[in-house]
């Protein structure tokens, strides 16, 4: 199967993207999918606390699958998602406020910490499930750094406190291994693969 034919084939479906990450549209915009975005119904994200690591977003993903199924038709792909900022065995939720986001990344300054989304792909009759992880290392920022990224782009709807594609990514984040996108909030390589072995299927 021919690029054009994958990308024909794909939007021949009612493409769902269930998220309110203004990212996620974006980057699956980028690789070509035509798709409306639905995020009017409110779930709470609440999870096993037995959960660990990778278990916390795919278990999420996965619930939010089912939580917007009734949307499903025969012709409907779903696509949910859920990222989490994960550092010495703790997840690094969205801030209450500014001076918690300044909190934040004062613990992630210096540390490495990993970033986990879990992605979940549904159709009538298909699902699949799927996690990427990606460790990210922070330079040693300065207070001052901190609190200007934090006032002047105000990184309150971000898990972590931060946006990797943000001032603070650029001077801030020394290097990252696994993918970028995924940092993001959405691994599009991996979730275009999976969407292509969907439909091959």
């Amino acid at each position: 199967m021919t690029t054009l034919e994958a990308l024909v084939k794909l939007n021949a479906y009612d493409i769902i993207l269930a998220s309110k990450s203004p990212r996620r549209q974006h980057l699956l915009k980028e690789i070509g999918l035509k798709f409306r975005v639905v995020n009017h119904l409110e779930m709470d994200e609440v999870y096993p606390a037995i959960l660990k690591g990778e278990e916390i977003p795919v278990y999420l993903a996965r619930a939010k699958a089912a939580f917007y199924s009734s949307l499903i038709g025969a012709d409907t792909l779903l696509i949910t998602a859920d990222t989490i900022v994960w550092l010495e065995n703790e997840v690094i939720g969205k801030p209450e406020d500014a001076e918690d986001a300044v909190k934040m990344l004062l613990r992630l300054s210096g540390r490495m910490h990993e970033v986990f989304t879990g992605v979940c792909i549904k159709t009538y009759e298909k699902e699949s499930v799927f996690h990427v992880s990606s460790k990210v290392y922070f330079r040693k920022l300065h207070e001052e750094e901190i609190r200007y990224y934090v006032n002047h782009f105000n990184p309150l709807d971000k898990a972590g406190a931060y946006g990797v594609q943000e001032w603070i990514g650029y001077v801030g984040v020394e290097r990252i291994e696994g993918s970028y996108f995924n940092v993001m909030g959405l691994p599009v390589q991996r979730l275009y693969c999976e969407l292509l072995k969907m439909i091959e299927e």
